[in-house]
């Protein structure tokens, strides 16, 4: 199929929403694309880095699986390609089982969440609609904006200012950052955080929140003094704003 042709392809499956699998082991790409198309997705596959660019170049999709383990490009590649270029779309990566540095690197540049093989496929359609769930709230309308200290979140146009400067987030970060400023002053747990942000329960040894919140506090950049996000050892984090104490 060629690319234009893809692209009609996708785009004529509108009242779906449309995901783009990528991995190079074509049996699971193909159990997993026919099984998300039962779920009522429109699916497509790809199986190297280089393909799976042209594909998002060509009809970008609504949701990415996307392998860390990639010909071509890897999936990390691909991640910094997306984001350096402001693409928003909702990225769940792929790693290995019990390999950490996979994971965390994942989420630092900029993924959503992640899931280790091997895995139920009915685990991965429910990550999906979770954050794909998320995603469409995150464009809805809202009462109007959050304020917390120099940070201002404007929910309906996806977009933080700290001191009137634009700072690039993603999906995930937005909602944690908004359930803290939602909440500011106040403790607010990785249970909840994990819920409210990536749309599934806490598991045991996750640290998702964590890297998404280290990965906050590194782009917010906060004026010393103006607002600190805090670990609350055992509890979660707090959103401080000025010097208020609590933490």
């Amino acid at each position: 199929m060629t690319r234009d042709a893809r692209a009609l392809s996708m785009r004529n499956m509108t009242n779906r929403p449309r995901i783009l699998v990528v991995d190079d082991d074509r049996e699971l790409s193909q159990m997993l694309v026919e099984y998300l198309e039962r779920e009522g997705f429109a699916v497509e596959s790809a199986a190297s880095g280089t393909e799976a660019l042209e594909r998002v170049s060509a009809a970008p999709p609504d949701f990415l699986v996307l392998d860390v383990m990639l010909p071509g490009a890897t999936g990390f590649d691909i991640l910094r390609i997306l984001r350096s270029g402001q693409s928003r779309v909702p990225v769940l990566m792929l790693t290995a089982r019990g390999d950490d540095v996979d994971r965390i690197l994942g989420l630092e540049l900029g993924a959503d969440d992640y899931l280790a093989k091997p895995f139920n496929p009915r685990e991965l359609a429910a990550r999906v609609r979770a954050i794909l769930r998320r995603a469409t709230a995150d464009t809805g309308s809202t009462d109007g904006l959050v304020r917390a200290g120099p940070i201002v979140l404007d929910p309906a146009r996806f977009t933080i200012r700290v001191d009137e400067r634009a700072v690039d987030v993603t999906g995930a970060e937005f909602r944690v950052l908004e359930q803290l400023a939602r909440e500011a002053g106040r403790v607010v747990s990785r249970e909840q955080l994990t819920e409210q942000a990536l749309g599934r329960r806490l598991e045991l040894y996750d640290r998702s929140i964590d890297t998404h919140v280290s990965n906050l506090r590194r782009k917010l950049a906060l004026p010393p003094g103006s607002a600190e996000i805090r670990s609350v050892r055992g509890a979660g984090y707090l959103l401080a704003v000025g010097r208020s104490e609590g933490a």
